[in-house]
């Protein structure tokens, strides 16, 4: 079994630890942006599996200042006494952080960049909010410190998206890419596990084309059902995922993605004040845990079956 340090994929630790020595925390930023999806620009409910948080449920609070948010996340990180090398990874998550006035954008990354303890800005957005110039600031930010760009792709398939209403086309999404490399930024892309309509089969085929994409991460997510989403009104016609079932699809994935892309997620977290299903979900030190255990049993590795 080849291995990752301890781990027999390439996960973000190993990563984090070649790159920069130490274990890095993400703390949570809230930008104050919205989404095109939400803003009416091109829809205003959102995608279907999207809260009204716009999946920043754990960010902190939008009124303060992104200094005064990169503080408050340092400090309760220590205040439950986790071992950093006092460098941090500062993660705009909540809605779609490239959608706003350059001016403002430049503001809000030239702030974030210039604290000392950051050492990785990573920025959540669509592929669908970009310009030439929203391009060129991000190139200009990746000459002062690493950034990263989360892509929610979720999908490649068309009907798929269009049934969750991503409301961009995979053109859209391979476009970006080829623009964000041209720059050398590195890219996380995020999938879902589950989505309406999907079978195992179609998530491997987003993750063999995502293997040909140059691409340097991935986060698979499990597909939550959240109360005022969309998706509320079709979990009748959804199938859930019992948690042996989407281990059994983790496993599958890893053992055919590249081994050349990291992984930062192996699961979710699902807000439990709103989460419907699936419940087991709620526990996620317990389906790492499992994921873990499976991985060791089976011998499954990263990348060992692609030819």
């Amino acid at each position: 079994m080849k291995l990752w340090g301890d781990k027999p994929y390439y996960s973000l630790d190993y990563y984090l630890k070649q790159a920069f020595g130490c274990k890095l925390y993400k703390i949570a930023l809230d930008g104050g942006m919205t989404c095109p999806n939400r803003d009416g620009t091109i829809g205003t409910g959102g995608c279907i599996f999207c809260s009204n948080g716009g999946s920043g449920e754990f960010a902190a609070p939008r009124q303060d200042s992104v200094s005064r948010q990169i503080e408050q996340g340092i400090n309760i990180i220590k205040k439950h006494g986790k071992k950093t090398g006092d460098k941090y990874i500062a993660y705009f998550q909540s809605y779609s952080n490239t959608y706003a006035p350059v001016s403002y954008l430049e503001r809000l990354y030239f702030e974030t960049l210039a604290h000392k303890d950051i050492a990785i800005m990573s920025i959540g957005t669509r592929p669908d909010c970009f310009s030439e110039e929203i391009f060129a600031l991000i190139g200009k930010c990746n000459e002062i410190k690493p950034v990263w760009i989360e892509l929610g792709l979720q999908t490649i398939h068309e009907e798929t998206a269009r049934l969750i209403r991503r409301g961009y086309t995979l053109d859209v999404f391979n476009n970006t890419v080829k623009e964000l490399r041209k720059r050398n930024i590195y890219i996380v892309v995020h999938i879902i596990l589950g989505l309406p309509g999907e079978s195992e089969d179609d998530i491997i085929e987003t993750i063999h084309y995502l293997n040909k994409m140059d691409i340097q991460g991935i986060k698979l997510q499990l597909l939550h059902i959240l109360k005022n989403t969309g998706l509320v009104h079709m979990q009748d016609k959804i199938h859930i995922y019992s948690e042996e079932e989407y281990i059994r699809l983790v496993l599958r994935c890893i053992s055919e993605l590249s081994p050349g892309i990291s992984i930062h997620r192996l699961t979710g977290d699902g807000p439990g004040n709103l989460l419907i299903a699936p419940e087991w979900s709620l526990n996620k030190r317990h389906v790492l845990n499992a994921i873990s255990h499976e991985l060791k049993k089976s011998g499954v590795y990263q990348g060992m079956l692609l030819k």
